[in-house]
């Protein structure tokens, strides 16, 4: 057995190569799915003569074309987990095609398909078992991103940022394509198809923009959606007035499934839920139900600038956006319900989960200095004790200067790791 490699923090290299932008298509099969990109790269350092190094794992290769070119396996080598390219320009077109079995992904990580629905979780390293990419959050591009699949069993098809055209097929397939015009790491990517109904609302936002909001659900669940919209519209309107941040495409999609492997997921445009943790009406709901729901919602809502627009140059970051929109989450739900009870739970929380964590073997620190596996991060270390560092930092700078800070922290590093 291999013995598991551990991750430094002292290690971390700046990435030799960027991608300008990156166009994705993806044709949804039963059998299998087929995945085309085409990457536009630039060398960062151009003194540099380092290899193109891409990760890739449980993906079949079909072609590597280099401008234009196609590439044979004296041009390149693959292992494991990296697609290894020794000689390439300083500024190329790489188009690759691979195929993929969603089917058959029991990981649950990358693309899958679970219950007629194909559904995709990247974070933290998941988009590399979509097709060869630099998997990194400080790799950041703008995507592009064409669905095709059969219109009768996959009539919804979502990706991230805004719609931009779509059509039918003869063959009884249809197509779409997104467009996220805002850079992201593969982290951020997203793609659902399958059956499902759908809420819609729109929001007009502080510069008078008016943003068409959807609900996705399962067949069936649509009653039990009209809570989660109102959450949606709370937590936009909040982040306005409390952080002056507004909300950056012409759609802003959630999707609530029961397939999906996760509690939430923040992906840029199109949220992720599971459907138990956001899905609610007054026969089946408690009073507990609706407060997680309203913190859940505005939680993924409010990573769309802390975690997105401004994301992590590596893992050992996780609590900058994690512990930074856990407390913008809190302070969402103190000024929703009240104050005091809600910092009565949020100690109470940390004194019974992260006070146990930090007295035993598993204590961390908010950024730690290496890890193994770094799923097994995503702690209450990470998440609560990272947002108590930021309500100390306001607490000590006071609510006037934390925001000017706040707004000097989006403004410097917008579109950046």
């Amino acid at each position: 057995m291999d013995q598991a490699k551990t991750i430094y923090l002292k290690d971390y290299k700046k990435p030799a190569f960027g991608i300008e932008s990156v166009d994705l298509n993806f044709e949804l099969g039963e059998a299998v799915t087929t995945v085309t990109s085409r990457l536009i790269i630039r060398r960062l350092e151009m003194a540099d003569s380092a290899p193109l190094i891409l990760n890739g794992e449980q993906l079949q290769l079909i072609s590597i074309c280099l401008d234009g070119s196609r590439l044979t396996g004296l041009d390149y080598r693959l292992t494991e987990d990296q697609l290894i390219i020794n000689k390439v320009p300083d500024h190329f077109i790489l188009d690759i095609t691979v195929q993929i079995k969603p089917q058959e992904n029991t990981a649950l990580s990358g693309l899958y398909k679970s219950n007629n629905i194909f559904c995709t979780q990247c974070e933290a390293q998941g988009f590399r078992r979509i097709t060869y990419f630099f998997d990194k959050p400080d790799v950041l591009t703008c995507f592009t991103t064409t669905i095709t699949a059969d219109k009768a069993r996959y009539p919804v098809l979502l990706s991230n940022g805004n719609l931009i055209a779509q059509g039918d097929l003869q063959d009884s397939r249809h197509w779409v394509t997104w467009r996220d015009p805002f850079k992201k790491p593969s982290y951020l990517f997203a793609l659902v198809a399958g059956k499902l109904d759908c809420l819609e609302d729109h929001f007009v936002s502080l510069s008078k923009r008016k943003i068409t909001l959807k609900v996705y659900v399962d067949k069936g669940n649509l009653d039990k959606s009209t809570y989660a919209m109102e959450c949606i519209k709370k937590s936009m309107a909040w982040d306005e007035k409390a952080y002056g941040r507004e909300y950056d495409l012409d759609i802003f999609m959630v999707v609530a499934i029961n397939d999906f492997n996760m509690g939430a997921m923040e992906n840029k445009g199109l949220n992720i839920f599971n459907a138990k943790y956001i899905l609610a009406n007054k026969t089946i709901s408690t009073d507990v139900d609706y407060q997680n729901i309203l913190r859940v919602v505005g939680h993924e809502y409010f990573h769309n600038w802390s975690g997105n627009r401004v994301t992590c140059r590596d893992w050992f970051q996780l609590s900058l956006k994690e512990g930074l929109t856990i407390f913008r989450e809190q302070e969402f739900y103190e000024d929703m319900t009240s104050k005091a009870v809600a910092r009565i739970e949020e100690v109470r929380y940390l004194r019974g989960r992260q006070f146990i964590e930090d007295a035993g073997p598993l204590a961390h620190s908010v950024r730690p200095d290496s890890y193994i596996e770094i799923n097994n991060f995503y702690t209450n270390t990470i998440y609560n004790k990272g947002a108590e560092v930021i309500r100390m930092q306001k607490i000590l700078l006071g609510p006037e200067k934390f925001r000017q800070a706040m707004d000097l922290y989006f403004s410097s590093f917008d579109g950046q790791a």
